[in-house]
């Protein structure tokens, strides 16, 4: 999959200057320059989107450890019987405020270890629970007040209270998450995530990645734009400077709207409340659970209205709702649809799987369906205007 000339990364700290030569794009960038993601002749592009895994819930019981392991087999299962050419991991990847130690990249890595050991391209980006606070388990409290020492990471420092027992309860940050992941080694050699720019912090998954032709002759297939849409460490939002970075961008990128524009973020806007189906999902919506109110943002400061501006936009993918996996029309502009629930951690029992994307480049289609960890498919949806 990594080829010399066919996914560029964009994603610097400080916005950039982007040239075009017809249709090779040219970015200056501090951060290593990887190969590209490119579009295999004559055959669709695959993605996968896994949301809201949870891991590293109830560590210190062996609950939480057992629906990490159930979430790797969903994950095996998806990956397996679909081969995607990409993962993107929807937010939600561990849930922060159950984990006390300093280091929650361990269990980043393990949600991400499915994917790694088949050899596919990932990448990543925040939710809410990523980087929440550590909040106190009821049952660690004694009849004293006291909560006992039950941290399950041991450490060899000896510097800091913390350090010796291997608690460090104020987190992991998200930028520390995200640096970890970034970080030249071979278990990062396959992820495409990217540290967004400084002025976006402590928003920091913002990047975009472009998914090029299979001939170099002709335009790019796809642009796929990752945002971070807060929560934990900071509001549920995405800020005004992130919609003028995303404006920035796109308009850099694809003045002419020639090239199709994939929007993913965790929490829903509030837009998803203005389509959301009612008590059953009807056409052109589609979907086969709707069992829960839509939990929006606090706030996205115009960007629904960006997007709606921008024709070349077709879709875009939120988690964050476990009982819900539509796909609705907005506006008769672009799709606003929900990935499906993949973790077994996280509230509720519905039934887990991954809403998988199919790129196609000539002619160019999009379509979307959901695979479960039972193998069985459902809610096959075009989410090009010309699609039935």
């Amino acid at each position: 999959m990594k080829r010399s000339s066919s996914l560029l990364i964009f994603t610097v700290l400080s916005l950039p200057l982007i040239s075009a030569v017809g249709w090779e794009l040219s970015i200056p960038t501090t951060t290593a320059k990887r190969s590209n993601l490119r579009v295999r002749e004559g055959s669709p592009f695959r993605i996968a989107i896994f949301a809201d895994l949870h891991f590293g819930e109830d560590t210190w019981t062996d609950w939480g450890p057992r629906q990490d392991v159930n979430s790797i087999n969903v994950m095996s299962a998806v990956l397996d019987a679909e081969t995607p050419d990409f993962v993107v991991y929807l937010g939600d990847v561990v849930t922060g405020n159950n984990i006390a130690i300093q280091n929650a990249s361990l269990y980043w890595d393990k949600a991400i270890s499915p994917t790694r050991e088949r050899g596919i391209p990932w990448a990543t980006l925040f939710g809410n629970h990523d980087d929440a606070s550590f909040e106190w388990p009821l049952d660690w409290f004694s009849s004293s007040g006291v909560p006992p020492i039950r941290c399950s990471f041991a450490s060899n420092s000896s510097s800091s209270y913390d350090d010796v027992h291997g608690c460090a309860f104020r987190g992991t940050t998200r930028l520390e998450l995200i640096q970890e992941e970034t970080k030249a080694s071979i278990n990062n050699a396959l992820s495409y995530s990217m540290i967004g720019p400084k002025e976006l912090w402590p928003s920091v998954s913002n990047y975009v990645l472009l998914l090029e032709s299979s001939d170099d002759s002709k335009p790019a297939v796809a642009l796929l734009y990752f945002l971070d849409s807060g929560g934990g460490s900071y509001p549920e939002v995405i800020s005004n400077s992130q919609v003028e970075w995303f404006k920035s961008m796109s308009n850099t990128l694809n003045p002419d709207l020639r090239i199709p524009e994939l929007i993913f973020w965790h929490i829903p806007s509030k837009a998803y409340k203005k389509v959301a189906p009612r008590l059953w999902i009807t056409k052109p919506c589609t979907g086969s659970i709707n069992k829960e109110k839509v939990a929006a943002q606090e706030a996205e400061n115009g960007m629904m209205r960006v997007l709606e501006k921008r024709s070349s936009v077709k879709a875009v993918f939120v988690g964050h709702n476990h009982g819900l996996d539509w796909c609705c029309p907005y506006k008769d502009k672009l799709w606003l649809c929900f990935a499906r629930h993949t973790g077994y951690g996280g509230y509720g029992n519905w039934a887990r799987g991954s809403r998988i994307l199919e790129i196609t480049e000539t002619p160019f289609r999009i379509k979307s369906w959901i695979r479960m960890e039972d193998g069985s498919v459902h809610s096959e949806v075009g989410l090009t205007c010309d699609d039935d």
